[in-house]
């Protein structure tokens, strides 16, 4: 087991939050093991000029209790290219303060080169949350 699922699994008891949670089967991989690689699997479907919330990822991920977790793993994305993680935001439409690539102004340009606009520094979610 490598050192990052070892940190992982001693900050979450897996076993117990895979009981406590209902996943959405169609947002998993089998190969995910651990909580992170879910997350990043999830955030990998957001699509372009869309946005989720860190609850919204944490309930497909598999536990709705997870909005700290997804947020965790996003702050160590260890493929920013290939894993939206920009395209997560807090339940108000606002980005992350301590966005792990740039600052919150990197996720806003990000955003907006997707086509996403903001308003008083928040994303109207009516129009730009993903929509399953």
């Amino acid at each position: 087991m490598t050192e990052k699922a070892k940190q992982e699994l001693s900050f979450f008891d897996w076993e117990k939050q895979m009981e406590s949670g209902a996943a959405s089967e169609a947002f998993r991989e089998p190969d995910a093991k651990t909580s992170f690689e879910r997350v990043y699997q999830v955030v990998r479907q957001i699509p372009e000029g869309k946005v989720a919330t860190y609850g919204q990822v944490a309930r497909l991920a598999g536990n709705k209790k997870w909005s700290r977790v997804v947020g965790y793993a996003l702050h160590v994305n260890p493929e920013p290219g290939k894993i939206p993680c920009h395209r997560v935001v807090n339940r108000l439409g606002e980005p992350s303060k301590a966005f792990a690539f740039g600052g919150v102004n990197k996720q806003i340009e990000l955003l907006e080169a997707e086509g996403v606009t903001f308003t008083d520094g928040r994303v109207d979610m009516k129009q730009y949350q993903w929509d399953l």
